[in-house]
C-alpha cells in the first residue's frame, strides 16, 4: 500500500500542532494518525525535546506541553484551507444559528491568516458549495440548543428544557443532565438523564421549544455517550424476510438502513432482504405499503397479519 504518511520533518511539525490542541495527546493516537510505529512516535518526542520543546510526559497517559508554551499561529496549506469550506457550509445548515454564529466569527480569524492567493482561491470556489436539508432540524423558538447543551457537557451543569415530546399532549419543563449530542437518521439528537422520569431519554432538537443553563451541578457520574447508544439498542426484534423485485430493490436501499436491514440475496429477478427489526412491526408495516405490490412477505406471519389490518383500514376510508 502506497504510504502517504508525511515525511519526517512535517510529521515532526504536525506532532507539535497536535500537541498544542490537546491537553493530553497518547502516542498510540499519534501513531495511528501518521501510521508509523510507536518507535517511531518516541523518537519524533525525543527530537523535539532536544530541539527546547517542553513536553512533560507520564507513562500510561500522554504527553502534554507545559503550560505557557506556545508556536505563532501556522500558516494553513491550500489543502487544509478547502476543507474549511465544506466545514462551514455544514455548520451553516446543521447546526443552531448561536453555534453557526461562532463557527462564522472562528472562520473568519482563519481566513485572516491565509496568503493572499490562497484567499482568492477559498473565495472562488466557496459561492459554489452548497449543503441543502430536507428536515427542519431546530425550532426557532430555540436558535441556541446546540451551544448551550454543549456547554452544559463541558461545566457539567444541568440544564432546563421545554420539551414537546411527539406524543404528548403539550410542553412539559425537564431538569436534564446532558450526556452527548448525535446525528441519526436526519437529526439532531441529545441524550441525557431526565430528573423527571428518572432515567435517561433522547431528545430530539427540533422538539426542544427553549433550553436554559443552570448552575446546578450534576448529580450523577455518567458514562461515555456511546455506551448508553449501545444499550439503548438491545431492544427485542423480530427476523424479516421479504423478496422485492429487483427493479424496485435499488430505490430502497437509503431508507432499509432505518429498518434493522441485515443482509441481501440475488434470486432470478428478485432481492430477498432480511432484517432484524422493533418486535413491534408497526414501523415496517408502514413502510412496506411504500412498495407492497412490487414484493413477497416470506416471514414472520405477523407481519402479513398487521399488513392487512392496515389495508382494511385504508379500506374503510376510501369507501
Amino acid at each position: 500500500m502506497f504510504d502517504e504518511s508525511p515525511k519526517r520533518f512535517d510529521r515532526i511539525v504536525a506532532i507539535l500542532i497536535q500537541l498544542q490542541s490537546k491537553k493530553i495527546v497518547k502516542a498510540q493516537e499519534l501513531a495511528n494518525r501518521f501510521e508509523v510505529s510507536l518507535r517511531t512516535i518516541y523518537r519524533d518526542i525525543r527530537t523535539l525535546e532536544a530541539s527546547g520543546v517542553p513536553i512533560y510526559s507520564e507513562a500510561g497517559v500522554g504527553y502534554a506541553l507545559m503550560e505557557g508554551y506556545r508556536l505563532p499561529p501556522v500558516m494553513f496549506t491550500r489543502e487544509e484551507a478547502s476543507s474549511f469550506i465544506a466545514a462551514e457550509k455544514l455548520m451553516q445548515k446543521f447546526t443552531d444559528v448561536t453555534l453557526g454564529n461562532h463557527y462564522a466569527s472562528a472562520m473568519y480569524k482563519l481566513k485572516a491568516v491565509l496568503r493572499s492567493d490562497d484567499k482568492d482561491w477559498v473565495s472562488s470556489i466557496e459561492s459554489n458549495v452548497l449543503m441543502q436539508t430536507s428536515e427542519k432540524l431546530f425550532n426557532d423558538k430555540s436558535p441556541n440548543t446546540l451551544a448551550t447543551i454543549f456547554e452544559s457537557i463541558a461545566e457539567k451543569t444541568q440544564v432546563i428544557l421545554s420539551y414537546e415530546a411527539i406524543d404528548a399532549d403539550g410542553i412539559t419543563m425537564r431538569h436534564i443532565e446532558p450526556v452527548g449530542v448525535f446525528h441519526d437518521n436526519n437529526n439532531w439528537y441529545m441524550l441525557g438523564y431526565c430528573h423527571l422520569r428518572k432515567d435517561y431519554r433522547q431528545f430530539r432538537t427540533d422538539r426542544v421549544h427553549g433550553i436554559k443553563k443552570t448552575a446546578i451541578p450534576f448529580s450523577i457520574e455518567h458514562e461515555a455517550l456511546e455506551t448508553y447508544l449501545d444499550k439503548s439498542k438491545n431492544i427485542p426484534t423480530t427476523k424479516i424476510r421479504i423478496l422485492v423485485d429487483k427493479k424496485i430493490a435499488k430505490y430502497l436501499s437509503s431508507e432499509r438502513k432505518y429498518h434493522g436491514f441485515v443482509s441481501e440475496k440475488k434470486i432470478n429477478n428478485k432481492i430477498e432482504m432480511t432484517f432484524m427489526s422493533c418486535a413491534t412491526l408497526e414501523g415496517f408495516s408502514r413502510w412496506y405499503l411504500m412498495f407492497g405490490d412490487y414484493a413477497t412477505i416470506l416471514e414472520p406471519e405477523g407481519l402479513k397479519t398487521r399488513i392487512l389490518e392496515l389495508l382494511e383500514i385504508n379500506k374503510q376510508r376510501l369507501l
